[in-house]
């Protein structure tokens, strides 16, 4: 996998062993030309991965960067992905549930990439809409399978905007807390 756009175009980011699913290149390159000119703005990417739909964001410009991964066999391969980076996103080893309660900090766009089968979507968007994670005009995006109902409005969230890859979709909500 390669970060696609920004002053780390062309970097190559590891994969981590285990269940994995990276953001398509079309689906980031398109959800970064929506967003526009992120640069400054604070970026939180919930359920990281590899890490690599944050360092996206780091590499357009986006700062602070924050990545929460909750599966800690994954965090050898996103430290060495975060290498060289100065200053480096943060990388937080927790669950996102637990991370969304003791989270003080407040983020202009948080990226939520659940695993497909996560059953819990629209708590999570709850969770998020609710939580000190976000003020109003941030910006939250969720990334789900394509045939699974998210909310127009949630708890201060409001839908944007809607966009199909393939068999997921990636939905834009502003806060208006």
């Amino acid at each position: 996998m390669r970060i696609s756009g920004g002053s780390l175009r062309g970097r190559s980011v590891e994969c981590p062993p285990g269940t994995i699913r990276p953001a398509m290149d079309r689906m980031r390159e398109s959800m970064f030309a929506i967003l526009g000119d992120i640069a400054g703005l604070s970026f939180l990417d919930l359920f990281s991965g590899s890490g690599l739909v944050g360092l996206e964001a780091y590499s357009r410009g986006a700062q602070p960067v924050v990545l929460v991964e909750r599966d800690a066999g994954k965090r050898r391969t996103i430290v060495a992905n975060l290498a060289d980076l100065d200053p480096a996103p943060r990388l937080i080893v927790a669950p996102v549930e637990r991370f969304l309660v003791r989270n003080r900090t407040n983020f202009d766009i948080v990226y939520l990439d659940p695993p497909f089968a996560y059953r819990y979507k629209r708590d999570l968007l709850q969770r998020v809409a609710t939580s000190r994670t976000v003020r109003d005009d941030s910006r939250v995006l969720i990334h789900a399978p394509d045939g699974e109902s998210l909310p127009d409005a949630l708890g201060g969230l409001q839908r944007i905007d809607q966009r199909r890859y393939g068999g997921s979709k990636l939905s834009f909500y502003l806060s208006l807390s």
